[in-house]
C-alpha cells in the first residue's frame, strides 16, 4: 500500500509540472503569439540565427517538443523553408537544456518557497485582468506550478541513501532489490549505454514530453536511484525520443513537413551516434568540470552534484552536436530529400493539417497555417476569374482544357473551404487571445464569402459555355459592357486579395466600396438597356443570358466589398454596423 501511495504522490507531482507548463506555454502563446510568429518568420535567413530562433522559442515556451512541433505546422504553411527548419530544431535541442538546470536547482533552495508566491502575484493578473493581462497572470501561475510540481517530486521520490541507512527493514530491503536492479543493467560497457538509451526512449515516449522525462530522471539521480554514466545514458534517449512527437505531428501534413520531421530525427540521432563513441572520455570530462563548480552553486542539500552535472551533461551535448552538425545543415537537407521524395508533384497544395502536441494546445501558433491557406484561396478566385475572362474573350478557340481547369479550380476551393472551415473551428475550441479569436471568426465569415466567389465564377463559367454551345451572339455593346464590369471587379479580386490577412485602411475601405457602387450601377444599367433590346430585336434568350452574367459579376463585387470590409472592421470594431444595429 505505502508503493501505491509513493506511485500517486510521484503521479501527482509530475501531473502539477506538466500541468504547470501548458499554463505557462499557453499563456506566453497568448502574450507573445504574434511576436513568436514573426520572429519564426523573419529570424531564420540563415542556419545560424535559425539556431538563436529556435533556442530562444524552445526557453519561452519550455517544450522543445511544442518547437518542433510549430516548425513542422509552419514548414507545411510554407512560412518556413526546409533549410529553416533544421536550423531551428537545432536550436530547440539546446533550448530544451534549461529544463535541467531549473531541476538540478531544486537541491539548492526550496522551489515550493518561491513557487507559491509567484502563483500569488499571477493570481490578481489572472482574474482581474483582460487579454494579454490575464494571460501574463496564466504565465506566473503556470511557472510557479511548475516550480512547485519540481519540489513536490523532488520530495516524492525518496532518497536511496537513506533508505539504505533505514531502521525499517522492509524500506531497507526495498532500496536493495532497487539498487540491485539498477546494477544489473550497469557494468556491461556499451550494451548498458544502450539498455538505459532505451530506457530513456521509452520514457520520453511514455509522458510525451522531453521536460517530463527529464525532470524524472534528475530527480531519480539526484536521490540516489541512478549513476551518473547511467543517467546521461537516459537522457541520450530521451534526445531520440522527443523526436517522435514531430514525427506525429507531420503524419497527413506535405512532403517538406515529412521532412523537417525527418530531419529532427536524423540530426538527434547523430548527436547520440558520435557521443557514443567518446561517451566514457566526455561524461569524465562533465566530471571534472562538475568537480570545479564555484561554491555558490554546489547542491545543498545533496552528497553529489549529480544534478548539475546532468545539466552541464546535456547542455555540453547539445552544444557541442550544434557545433559539429550546423556546417551539415545542406547535406541533412540532401539527405531527407531523398528520405522524403515528392510523392504527389503536380498537387496543388497539401490538405490543412491541424497540428497539435498532446501536451500542450497549439491553437494560437496554428493561425499562420490558417492564414496561407485563406491566402490560398483568394489566389484561386484570382485564376478562376483569369480563366473565364480568357474563355469569354476567345469564342473561336477550343479551350475545353481550360474550362477542366477552371473545374479543378472549383473542386480545390470548395476542398480547401472544408478543411479550412474545420480547421478554423478547432482553433477557436483552444483558449486564444481575444485578438485571435475576432481573426478566427473573421476568417471563418471570410472563407464563406470567398467560396460564394468561387460558386459564382463557375457559374459565369457555365453561362458563358451555354452561350457558345446555343450560339448566342453578344452585341459588340453587350461584350464590351460586360468586360467593363468584369475589369471593375478584377480591380476589386486585386484588392481583397493583398488584404485577405492585412490591416485595411480607410481609404482602402472607401476604395473598395466605389468599386462595388460602380458595378452595382453598372448592372442596373447594362440591364436596363438589355431590356429595352429584347423589346426590339434582341433574342429574349440572348438578352436573359447576358442579364445573368451581369448579375453574377455584381454578386462577385458584393462578395468581394464584404472580405474587404471584415478585414477593415476587425481592426475598427466600434465603427462595424452591427454596433449600430446594422449587418456589414
Amino acid at each position: 500500500m505505502a508503493i501505491f501511495f509513493a506511485t500517486l504522490q510521484i503521479l501527482g507531482s509530475l501531473g502539477i509540472f506538466l500541468y504547470g507548463m501548458k499554463v505557462m506555454s499557453e499563456g506566453i502563446q497568448r502574450v507573445a503569439g504574434d511576436g513568436m510568429r514573426k520572429v519564426m518568420a523573419t529570424m531564420t535567413t540563415n542556419r545560424f540565427t535559425a539556431a538563436f530562433t529556435g533556442l530562444i522559442t524552445t526557453i519561452l515556451v519550455q517544450s522543445s517538443s511544442a518547437t518542433t512541433v510549430m516548425v513542422v505546422s509552419f514548414v507545411n504553411a510554407g512560412l518556413l523553408t526546409l533549410f529553416e527548419s533544421i536550423g531551428v530544431i537545432m536550436g530547440a535541442n539546446l533550448g530544451t537544456t534549461v529544463t535541467a538546470w531549473i531541476i538540478a536547482a531544486v537541491g539548492k533552495f526550496s522551489l515550493s518557497k518561491i513557487a507559491v508566491p509567484i502563483i500569488g502575484i499571477g493570481l490578481p493578473f489572472f482574474f482581474a485582468g483582460k487579454n494579454r493581462v490575464k494571460s501574463t497572470g496564466e504565465v506566473l501561475i503556470g511557472f510557479g506550478l511548475l516550480f512547485l510540481g519540481l519540489s513536490l517530486l523532488k520530495d516524492a521520490v525518496p532518497d536511496v541513501k537513506s533508505m539504505l541507512n533505514s531502521d525499517n527493514l522492509a524500506i531497507k530491503e526495498q532500496a536493495q532489490a532497487v539498487t540491485a536492479w539498477v546494477q544489473s543493467l550497469s557494468g556491461h560497457g556499451l550494451a548498458s549505454r544502450f539498455i538505459f538509451l532505451a530506457l530513456g526512449i521509452l520514457l520520453t515516449l511514455i509522458v510525451q514530453s522531453s521536460s517530463a522525462a527529464m525532470a524524472i530522471t534528475v530527480t531519480l539521480a539526484m536521490n540516489g536511484w541512478i549513476g551518473f554514466e547511467d543517467s546521461a545514458a537516459i537522457v541520450l534517449g530521451e534526445n531520440i525520443g522527443t523526436t517522435v512527437t514531430a514525427w506525429l505531428a507531420s503524419i497527413g501534413a506535405n512532403t517538406n513537413a515529412k521532412r523537417a520531421a525527418r530531419a529532427h530525427f536524423l540530426f538527434n540521432v547523430l548527436g547520440v551516434l558520435w557521443i557514443m563513441l567518446v561517451f566514457t572520455w566526455f561524461t569524465q570530462g562533465i566530471d571534472w568540470v562538475s568537480a570545479h563548480l564555484p561554491e555558490s552553486l554546489r547542491t545543498a542539500k545533496h552528497s553529489s552534484d549529480i544534478g548539475f552535472s546532468l545539466a552541464i551533461f546535456h547542455s555540453v551535448f547539445n552544444f557541442t552536436n550544434i557545433l559539429l552538425l550546423i556546417g551539415f545543415v545542406p547535406l541533412i537537407e540532401k539527405i531527407v530529400i531523398k528520405w522524403v521524395p515528392d510523392t504527389e508533384p503536380n498537387a496543388r497544395r497539401p490538405r490543412l493539417k491541424f497540428i497539435t502536441q498532446r501536451m500542450l494546445d497549439l491553437g494560437e501558433l496554428n493561425i499562420p497555417e490558417a492564414e496561407k491557406a485563406m491566402e490560398e484561396m483568394g489566389n484561386i478566385t484570382r485564376e478562376m476569374f483569369d480563366g473565364y475572362m480568357k474563355v469569354f474573350q476567345n469564342p473561336d478557340q477550343d479551350l475545353t482544357s481550360s474550362v477542366k481547369a477552371i473545374k479543378e479550380l472549383e473542386d480545390a476551393a470548395d476542398t480547401l473551404t472544408h478543411d479550412l472551415t474545420e480547421y478554423l473551428v478547432r482553433c477557436s475550441s483552444s483558449e486564444l487571445s481575444t485578438k485571435n479569436s475576432q481573426a478566427v471568426a473573421r476568417m471563418l465569415r471570410t472563407v464563406s464569402e470567398l467560396e460564394e466567389i468561387c460558386d459564382a465564377i463557375y457559374r459565369l463559367i457555365k453561362l458563358t459555355q451555354r452561350k457558345y454551345s446555343k450560339k448566342r451572339a453578344f452585341t459588340e455593346d453587350m461584350i464590351l459592357a460586360i468586360q467593363e464590369h468584369a475589369a471593375a471587379v478584377s480591380d476589386l479580386i486585386d484588392l481583397y486579395r493583398i488584404k485577405l490577412c492585412q490591416n485595411v485602411s480607410e481609404e482602402e475601405l472607401a476604395r473598395a466600396i466605389a468599386i462595388e457602387e460602380d458595378t452595382n450601377r453598372h448592372r442596373k444599367q447594362f440591364n436596363k438597356a438589355v431590356m429595352k433590346q429584347m423589346q426590339k430585336d434582341l433574342p429574349v434568350q440572348t438578352g436573359m443570358l447576358s442579364i445573368e452574367m451581369n448579375n453574377h459579376l455584381e454578386q462577385i463585387a458584393d462578395h468581394g466589398l464584404h472580405v474587404i470590409q471584415l478585414a477593415y472592421y476587425e481592426t475598427h470594431e466600434d465603427q462595424a454596423p452591427e454596433k449600430h444595429g446594422g449587418t456589414a
